[in-house]
């Protein structure tokens, strides 16, 4: 056996951890640009307590999805005020970019030349600039991968630009930051963190570590998510960033899936949540994973593995994978998880999706390989 585990050089989590930011920042650097996904009101603890410590901020707003123009323009400002910081105050869209930032502030040339899929695929050299991820969503675990999801629109598209150079030196993981967050965006980004600890358990690329860290996510997850968005509470909360930060520590370990392969086409075709994209379609998903895998590779262990999930979320030590498959669907109903044809997808657009997520670098982690056929049928009970 042989495997690799990388995460953040340091990683903070409890309530009120947010207090230890400005300090520990002041020991990466003095002029940080601070990236924000949400209003500056939200962000004002932080601001306040940087300036305090005496660092020259320059705030960078990321308003929506972080696009390749949008990591250029950041690029600018940090280098417009000498910035030697980059910190990401938000969801993952402005980790992200905060990631993607750091990266580009010490490598040389274009986003486009180090992109997956669609640009050059270079290989970062030098090691970003020193970066602090603060999640305020319980959902994505950007704050400890070691890739930027980012939107191309003219090749409506999302890619990640990817390296374990890009690591967070610091992870501050605050489940305080959570309290405020609407029902809809707490169930989305729920749902998603669900899917990015159930996809690296049954990966074929999964290894001991990140199977601790799925079992024990999945465990707090399926305790917590209905309760965290139907009657929200601290213990509740602390669960579900945990579980976001398990995910995030697991998939950049181990790897995604199909959901994944599918949703950064979906994401890049339709204006759509990507929690919202994977909590549609992972029922299916793990339903033809089971499927084919019993037909073509009943060897295969990720069978045992989707058994071992309809445990761990259930709670029922008989349950098998269609139950963990029923529990999904009926967790997704209760949350009023939408259809894909809302956000726009019609039959029309089945081929350019299959096609597109079938070179996606997450389909590359999926337990078995999936046939036309079978991504275009997922499609179908998702639409």
């Amino acid at each position: 056996m042989r495997f690799e585990f990388a995460t953040a050089t340091r990683i903070l989590f409890g309530p009120g951890t947010l207090q230890e930011a400005a300090p520990l920042a002041a020991e990466l650097g003095r002029r940080p640009l601070v990236v924000i996904g949400l209003a500056v009101e939200h962000a004002r603890p932080l601001l306040d307590d940087l300036a305090a410590h005496g660092l020259a901020v320059t705030l960078f707003r990321v308003e929506g999805e972080p696009t390749t123009a949008v990591v250029q323009q950041g690029c600018a400002a940090a280098r417009a005020d000498d910035c030697d910081l980059v910190i990401g105050f938000g969801g993952g869209s402005a980790l992200d970019t905060a990631k993607a930032i750091a990266a580009l502030l010490t490598n040389d040339g274009d986003v486009l030349d180090y992109l997956e899929v669609i640009g050059g695929g270079r290989a970062l050299t030098r090691p970003a600039a020193p970066c602090i991820a603060i999640p305020t969503t319980a959902g994505t675990g950007a704050e400890v991968t070691r890739n930027a999801v980012l939107l191309s629109p003219e090749h409506r598209v999302k890619v990640s630009l990817r390296s374990p150079l890009m690591l967070p030196r610091l992870a501050i993981v605050d489940p305080e930051l959570t309290y405020s967050l609407p029902p809809e965006v707490t169930a989305s980004t729920g749902l998603d963190a669900l899917t990015q600890l159930v996809e690296p358990f049954v990966s074929h690329r999964a290894n001991p570590l990140t199977d601790a860290l799925c079992r024990e996510g999945l465990g707090r997850a399926a305790r917590s998510l209905r309760r965290v968005v139907q009657a929200p509470d601290p213990a509740a909360r602390e669960d579900m960033a945990l579980a976001s930060l398990f995910g995030g520590l697991a998939l950049a370990n181990a790897a995604l899936g199909a959901v994944h392969g599918f949703a950064g086409v979906l994401g890049g075709m339709f204006d759509a949540p990507h929690g919202a994209i994977c909590a549609r379609l992972l029922p299916f998903v793990m339903e033809a994973n089971v499927r084919a895998l019993q037909t073509r590779d009943p060897a295969n262990p990720a069978l045992r593995r989707y058994d071992e999930v309809a445990h761990l979320l259930t709670g029922w030590l008989t349950a098998t994978a269609a139950d963990g498959v029923a529990w999904v669907h009926d967790l997704c109903h209760d949350l009023e998880v939408p259809p894909l044809a809302d956000y726009g997808l019609t039959e029309a657009d089945f081929p350019v999706v299959v096609e597109g997520a079938s070179r996606a670098s997450s389909m590359k982690g999926n337990p078995i390989a999936l046939t036309t056929e079978e991504l275009t049928a997922i499609l179908a009970q998702a639409l």
